[in-house]
């Protein structure tokens, strides 16, 4: 299917930014912003594109992708407002990011065997490297939701050979964290001891060769389908039921679904 020509459109789509962070003839509120009010937006962005893709639905898919292009757009404006790059820079730099972790594509090298993981992740270790990196934890991203960020931490740390030799000792570590979770007396400790065990559990997930992230939404999705389905048999009534009443529609969710 042809699409035509995209330039003509993204110069376009730069003009209108251009315009609407117009100190004299712009939008009051989008000159207002900096990249801290705007990141939020640009985070919801990726969440409603991954939604689309989730929801398989392509037209919305091709609204979402827009939005998120505006949110770079926007960066890149404000960027270049105070001279710092423009959006030109950034399609510039993810372009010879993309060429350099592909030598065996747009160079001479050849793969000598490796795997797509390991030829991305060597090549992002040299540019960690050839940026100053001080650890091998450098560059996981601190504002990543906490569950990606803690098996991003967790994978790091395993390919410098810090890691379970096996799922067991990841499982004992996650009912040690329980105890401690049990046993802890104040509001810090609890705190504390509870990031433990989210952090365990992430890491006997991942040690059980499971993405950690795909599986809690594979269960919230379950959760959500059957609570919906005992909502509907309630007719309305759920929340005037008893436990026993609702874990008895609970049931017959479960087993409709077998």
């Amino acid at each position: 299917m042809a699409i035509g020509v995209t330039t003509p459109n993204l110069e376009r789509l730069l003009g209108i930014m251009a315009r609407l962070r117009d100190p004299q003839h712009g939008c009051e509120w989008d000159c207002a912003q900096t990249f801290s009010t705007i990141a939020p937006y640009t985070i919801e962005e990726v969440y409603e594109v991954d939604d689309a893709i989730a929801r398989d639905d392509m037209p919305a898919l091709k609204e979402e992708l827009g939005d998120l292009l505006l949110q770079v757009v926007f960066h890149a404006r404000m960027a270049e407002e105070l001279g710092l790059f423009s959006f030109d820079h950034v399609a510039a730099a993810i372009s010879d990011k993309m060429e350099a972790r592909h030598p065996h594509v747009f160079g001479n090298e050849s793969d000598e065997g490796q795997s797509r993981e390991d030829r991305w992740e060597s090549a992002k270790a040299a540019e960690r490297e050839a940026k100053g990196a001080q650890s091998a934890l450098d560059g996981v991203a601190r504002s990543l939701p906490g569950l990606m960020r803690a098996e991003k931490l967790q994978t790091r740390a395993a390919r410098q050979g810090f890691d379970w030799p096996d799922a067991d000792g990841a499982a004992a570590k996650v009912f040690e964290e329980i105890d401690e979770l049990r046993e802890a007396s104040s509001e810090d400790e609890r705190m504390e001891e509870a990031g433990d065990l989210l952090f365990a559990v992430v890491n006997l997930v991942r040690k059980s060769g499971v993405a950690p992230e795909d599986a809690l939404r594979a269960a919230n999705a379950k959760f959500e389908r059957r609570f919906r389905g005992m909502e509907a048999r309630a007719q309305g009534q759920f929340a005037m039921l008893s436990l026993d009443q609702q874990e008895a529609l609970w049931q017959e969710v479960k087993q409709s679904e077998r």
